[in-house]
């Protein structure tokens, strides 16, 4: 499992440096290595959540972390089949477009 310290700079500091080193430094380096979960457990969080909030564009590269820590296509399709009760149809049928690409 690779580190994601360093995503934010890469990803978004040029444009909003302090968004990427807190994103780095707080979330990436502190909060996603904290032991009270495991990072699997974790990608599965982010993935539910990202999923009930209909967070589209932040999905595809949480679920291919997700599939780096751990979790398999079908506990992500099951993830999503079950979130379609809790955070809506029509976010669960979105999601499910970004799983069939993984």
């Amino acid at each position: 499992m690779t580190s994601m310290v360093g995503l934010g700079q890469k990803a978004f500091g040029h444009v909003v440096p302090k968004l990427a080193e807190v994103t780095d430094n707080v979330l990436f380096a502190d909060i996603w290595e904290r032991p009270g979960l495991s990072k699997r457990d974790r990608s599965l969080i982010t993935v539910a959540a990202l999923v009930s909030l209909y967070r589209l564009e932040q999905l595809p590269f949480h679920l291919a972390k997700a599939l780096e820590n751990g979790l398999t296509h079908e506990e992500l399709a099951e993830a999503v089949t079950h979130l379609a009760f809790y955070a809506g149809w029509p976010a669960a049928a979105s999601a499910v477009s970004l799983i069939d690409k993984m």
